[in-house]
């Protein structure tokens, strides 16, 4: 009897260490089992999102309020369109505020942060940000550099 009870034991502690690690698997890639709060869509143009992808953060003042939720370019104005699921606790965000895609430290991920604005209307479901600002490609500003060296010389 004492040995099945060791048993037992064990397996429920393997059990609970499984659990953990998928809680864990979860919480860094971004998913969720089921958020149960609704949400809202925006949209922004971005003429170069970088190395943005689907899922990444969207934030306001440092705190998460939304994640990417499609990227797809538009054949019309020749850009790249973000959609961005809002969580609608925060359905306050000002018509004129700005939307930038951001980079978490040097070689961090890319996420969108918005920049509030000061409007008295606010965004709903299915506007567009009129203001973006589009990624900083490290390749470009380089190759930007170079260009400026080689013309002064």
């Amino acid at each position: 009897m004492r040995m099945r009870t060791v048993e037992i034991s064990v397996g429920g502690f393997i059990v609970a260490g499984v659990l953990a690690l998928v809680m864990v698997a979860l919480r860094v890639s971004g998913l969720s089992i089921s958020s149960g709060e609704s949400d809202y869509r925006l949209v922004a143009h971005f003429s170069n999102i970088g190395g943005l992808s689907v899922r990444a953060k969207v934030s306001m003042s440092g705190v998460p309020v939304g994640k990417v939720v499609a990227i797809e370019y538009d054949r019309e104005a020749y850009d790249a369109k973000v959609t961005m699921a809002i969580n609608s606790r925060y359905d306050n965000i000002p018509f004129d505020s700005t939307a930038m895609i951001l980079t978490s430290g040097l070689l961090g991920e890319q996420y969108v942060g918005i920049s509030v604005g000061g409007d008295d209307e606010f965004l709903a479901e299915g506007d567009e940000f009129d203001d973006t600002q589009s990624a900083l490609v490290l390749e470009e500003l380089i190759g930007q550099f170079l260009l400026n060296t080689v013309e002064k010389d």
